[in-house]
């Protein structure tokens, strides 16, 4: 079987074409310009020593460099073989904080940005699991269900916005439900014969935090649901800046009487949260151990089989259409231009050259 991976950059075919055309009426202008400034008699004696046919030959060899080039680009393959491969780990969901305080740069780049990153280093450093994702500020909405797919997660993580999320505020309440919610939807069938384990990671600056959390953490631990938690942000606190469209700096948020607001971390209720739900609370530091007692914490959970899935692997044949452009490349720039043999002046008499 013989496939494209990368079809669309064959559309650049085009590009060849254009160029061919392109220095095809260029040469022409110029050789008409040499006529008409030299002369009929002294612009062919000029250009004597000029083979059209070496020019023209190393044309055609530029555009097959190009040619090569899109080929390789368009990545070639041809094979198949096909991967069994089994998963064994847990049902993990992530819930990310997208309120407005957690654009404050109090680290940097913001709280957010932090939060992103970590997320998605926390995915290379266990990419066995299932993963789900939640937003939530003052609502909250599943960006993705459960999936094996780590660069999935990763893809939805890098994402999100403020603006990810309709309504301000953190409701943790509400993230925790959805979770409930996404277990239920997408989760192995908890019986007798078939249980994995479950785990929240909440991932906030723990401000303007809604009533109903501890009781929400409560009863998802009676389901068998643990709940970690992770602190973003400085107890010395920062503004939230306003951007524009551009991502440019227009200023900071400010509260009714022109003050600009100031938001720290409020890492009690997090850790509230954590200890309801039988987890965790971690405070993130720049250069710290969190993220790698996280893990640690993750390794001592109950893993569970799920099911297989099968992967489809083709032989990349790129290489081969790269080698054919290198080659080319090399061909057009040793080959010269000028004829093997021909005639100059030297003096008065005419002399063979070559």
């Amino acid at each position: 079987m013989f496939r494209f991976e990368s079809f669309g950059f064959l559309y650049w075919i085009w590009i060849v074409f254009v160029f061919l055309i392109l220095i095809w009426v260029l040469d022409a202008r110029a050789r008409g310009r040499i006529a008409k400034t030299l002369g009929a008699r002294l612009g062919p004696f000029l250009t004597s020593s000029l083979s059209l046919s070496k020019r023209r030959f190393k044309w055609f060899l530029q555009a097959f460099v190009l040619l090569g080039i899109i080929f390789a680009l368009a990545r070639p393959q041809m094979g198949l073989s096909k991967q069994e491969v089994k998963a064994q780990g847990f049902e993990l969901i992530i819930a990310i904080d997208v309120s407005e305080s957690m654009k404050s740069e109090d680290v940097k780049p913001s709280r957010l940005e932090q939060a992103k990153k970590e997320v998605e280093r926390l995915m290379d450093l266990m990419p066995a699991n299932k993963v789900g994702l939640i937003a939530f500020a003052g609502n909250a909405s599943l960006i993705s269900p459960l999936t094996n797919d780590p660069n999935a997660i990763k893809m939805y993580v890098d994402s999100l916005t403020s603006d990810s999320v309709s309504e301000q505020g953190t409701c943790f309440e509400c993230a925790l439900r959805l979770a409930k919610e996404a277990f239920e939807r997408g989760g192995v069938t908890q019986d007798e014969f078939s249980k994995s384990s479950r785990v929240i990671l909440i991932s906030s600056d723990g401000e303007d935090h809604e009533p109903g959390a501890l009781e929400a953490a409560a009863g998802l631990v009676k389901q068998g649901v643990r709940i970690f938690t992770m602190a973003y942000g400085t107890e010395k606190g920062g503004a939230i800046p306003t951007r524009d469209h551009l991502g440019y700096l227009k200023g900071y948020k400010k509260d009714q009487s022109g003050q600009t607001i100031l938001t720290t971390v409020q890492g009690d209720e997090l850790r509230k949260i954590a200890e309801a739900g039988h987890g965790a609370f971690f405070f993130t530091s720049f250069g710290g151990d969190h993220l790698k007692n996280l893990v640690e914490e993750f390794e001592k959970l109950e893993k569970s089989q799920f099911e297989s899935t099968v992967t489809t692997n083709y032989d990349e044949k790129f290489q081969g259409f790269l080698l054919f452009a290198i080659l080319f490349g090399i061909l057009e720039i040793i080959l010269g231009e000028r004829r093997s043999r021909f005639r100059f002046w030297k003096g008065r008499y005419e002399t063979p050259k070559g």
